[in-house]
């Protein structure tokens, strides 16, 4: 990348790639300043520090994966939209391990409120409610939801699954018609 077409969106996509091939915990100002062919101190004019540059990577791949999740939920609900959210969460974290990795990100919470952290808690809630799962336990379900997807994508992604039988795909299936078993079962308070 030559240097006069270093912006700060540009550094932001140039560090998301770069963590997806190294990983986002391993992402530092020093490796990308390699990698975009500048000195580490010419970053500083884009970006505040280290925690800067992994939160605009982290608020980028928020709004790339809500953007997928939504485009792939379009018209679905109940098992339907589970399995496209689920599906397209797993599939992003695949194909942007960095990113994905950076979506786990503990953000503060006024700059939580204005990523795309709301859009995806606005599609887990209308997964929940196609279920008519009540008022007062939708927190609940999407915390399930939330918890059993993206812990099988972790486990899956560190290799938890690369030495046994059936094929970690099985699984995945299966994991998601419990869910939707527990979704339709879902205890009323």
């Amino acid at each position: 990348m030559p240097r006069q077409g270093l912006t700060a969106a540009a550094v932001t996509v140039a560090a998301a790639d770069l963590a997806d091939r190294i990983g986002f915990a391993q992402l530092s100002l020093s490796e990308l300043a390699r990698t975009v062919g500048v000195r580490t101190a010419s970053l500083y004019s884009h970006v505040r520090d280290l925690d800067d540059l992994r939160c605009r990577v982290a608020l980028l791949a928020l709004d790339e994966l809500a953007t997928a999740t939504a485009d792939g939920m379009v018209g679905r609900s109940g098992k339907d939209a589970l399995a496209a959210l689920a599906d397209t969460y797993r599939s992003y974290a695949a194909a942007c391990p960095g990113r994905y990795a950076a979506t786990r990100m503990r953000l503060d919470v006024d700059t939580a409120s204005v990523s795309a952290g709301p859009r995806h808690a606005g599609m887990l809630r209308a997964i929940v409610v196609s279920y008519g799962v009540p008022d007062a336990e939708q927190v609940h379900a999407i915390r399930f939801i939330g918890g059993a997807i993206h812990g099988y994508i972790e486990l899956e992604a560190a290799g938890g699954f690369d030495h046994s039988s059936p094929d970690s795909q099985v699984s995945w299936t299966r994991a998601l018609d419990a869910i939707d078993a527990a979704l339709r079962a879902w205890p009323h308070p």
